[in-house]
């Protein structure tokens, strides 16, 4: 009785942190944006620093229309949402956030579970572009398909680098087999890992499926009300498991600098609150890609640097053995 009522506890404050996380780190984007770019709008809501902002959207969200439009197939059109979203809590389950497998649910192959979960929330985007009888929609969807094609592959490789080093591809055994020495040895891993999960997301500079300025808002152009603010939702999440997904493999997790290992889930949240800084200052900083350039930085850039991550990550093991 008291193992099933652990594995409830766990995924309950799993859950709590799935609903949290991500309305922090987009009321974080408003506050970031604001002073990045010299917006006072989002600085008055509530008074204080606009503390109500977040809750000003959604009632705004909340108090508008749920259209479908007449030609849409409308069981997809409504499911869209959900399949956006859902994956990522499934995927924060299996990551571990302190010591002791700390974790939701302890999955033997967690690398493999994660990345295969993470690729099906972006089909919701296509599902969403498909099902919107609207040709921008379409095309959408249709650039989310190429983007994904072509960043999955580096995310992979990158992410495989890090299981050779530690000889297994549980996320917990990896966090036990961490050594400081491998953040300057995997950094390359690192940042190809970074930048296709951005890809993926579908986040600046990498956000061609949603360019507002080319095709209105991609496959979310036809979508109000809740609907539209459970894909919002899903970016945010997306970033939150993007970002404690890095912490993990690359940057020890749990485990403090110099030893200091005392404050645990802490330090997971620390590493994760930072990396989302980033993904949010590359919002504010960079202008979007052009669909060559998008393409051309997965093929030409990535997909090499992590072969050449692996390889070298081949020599150092062949060399300690």
């Amino acid at each position: 009785m008291s193992g099933t009522l652990d594995v409830v506890l766990r995924l309950l404050a799993v859950f709590v942190a799935f609903i949290a996380l991500p309305l922090v780190v987009g009321q974080t984007e408003h506050k970031v944006m604001a002073h990045m770019q010299g917006r006072l709008g989002p600085m008055y809501a509530g008074g204080f620093h606009g503390w109500a902002q977040l809750v000003a959207d959604g009632v705004k969200f909340a108090q508008k229309e749920d259209v479908v439009p007449a030609g849409a197939d409308r069981r997809v059109f409504q499911l869209a949402p959900v399949v956006a979203l859902l994956p990522y809590l499934l995927v924060l389950i299996a990551i571990p956030v302190g010591p002791g497998n700390a974790v939701g649910q302890f999955v033997d192959a967690g690398i493999f579970f994660v990345l295969a979960v993470m690729g099906v929330g972006v089909l919701g985007s296509l599902m969403a572009g498909w099902a919107s009888a609207n040709k921008f929609s379409l095309l959408g969807g249709l650039r989310t398909a190429a983007q994904l094609m072509a960043y999955e592959l580096p995310m992979l490789l990158a992410a495989a680098s890090v299981a050779m080093a530690a000889g297994t591809v549980s996320l917990p055994g990896i966090l036990d087999a961490f050594h400081w020495w491998w953040v300057p040895w995997q950094i390359v891993g690192g940042l190809v890992f970074f930048t296709a999960g951005l890809a993926e997301l579908q986040r600046p500079p990498f956000d061609m499926p949603v360019a507002d300025s080319e095709i209105i808002f991609g496959a979310y152009t036809e979508y109000t009300g809740l609907r539209f603010a459970m894909f919002l939702l899903a970016e945010f999440a997306g970033i939150v498991v993007l970002c404690a997904l890095t912490a993990v493999l690359f940057l020890g997790g749990w485990h403090g600098p110099f030893g200091a290992d005392g404050l645990g889930w802490l330090w997971t949240l620390l590493k994760t609150a930072v990396l989302a800084f980033v993904v949010i200052w590359l919002r504010v900083s960079y202008p979007r890609l052009r669909e060559d350039q998008l393409q051309k930085l997965a093929w030409t850039v990535l997909i090499p640097l992590a072969l050449a991550q692996i390889a070298l990550t081949g020599i150092v093991k062949v060399a300690i053995q």
